[in-house]
């Protein structure tokens, strides 16, 4: 019988498997190299937009530092102003006040009802008077509470007062607190203007 030696040729096929492994594997890892180098240009290419970005980005805040500067200062001079102008808006309502109380007591003193003192302590007013009876009294509490310049008007007393020509008046007092209604008025529309 005739034998044949398989032996080399399973060699060479073993090889030739050997030889097709290691070349998939060697173009697998080229494969794989210029996928890492692709990603890692994508990647410093993203990191050098980022910087630029960034360097523009502090640039225009360089560029725009001096229009800030001048904006705070804008605003800083405008909340001085603000606060010139409310105190000039006071002391213009202090110089009117008195005018406007002694207007308003005047319009509201009824007739047979005469005022002989008034002070004032702060926001607290005290009116003295005569009168021909207690209802004449009574209408000037009433007038007074009318007001919107008096606020918690109290008969404090009233008592017989002197004679004059025979005709016996009656003395009183009367407290009240003053209010400004320029000041509530404001006061009520700034919280709808804001």
């Amino acid at each position: 019988m005739i034998e044949i030696n398989l032996l080399p040729h399973r060699e060479a096929r073993r090889a030739a498997d050997l030889r097709q492994t290691v070349g998939i594997l060697v173009l697998g890892l080229v494969v794989v190299c210029a996928g890492i180098a692709m990603v890692d240009r994508g990647i410093e290419g993203d990191i050098a937009s980022s910087e630029a970005t960034v360097r523009q980005l502090e640039a225009d805040i360089a560029r725009y530092k001096p229009e800030q500067e001048q904006v705070e200062k804008f605003k800083a001079k405008r909340s001085e102003l603000e606060d010139k102008l409310d105190v000039i808006k006071g002391l213009d309502r202090a110089r009117s006040g008195p005018v406007r109380i002694m207007d308003e007591l005047s319009k509201n003193t009824p007739d047979r009802l005469w005022l002989t003192s008034l002070s004032t302590e702060g926001v607290q007013i005290t009116v003295e008077g005569d009168s021909l009876d207690t209802g004449v009294v009574a209408d000037f509490l009433r007038s007074l509470n009318a007001s919107p310049y008096f606020t918690e008007v109290d008969l404090e007393r009233t008592s017989s007062g002197s004679q004059v020509e025979g005709v016996k008046l009656v003395h009183f007092i009367i407290t009240a607190a003053l209010a400004d209604p320029d000041v509530e008025e404001d006061a009520k529309s700034s919280p709808e203007e804001a």
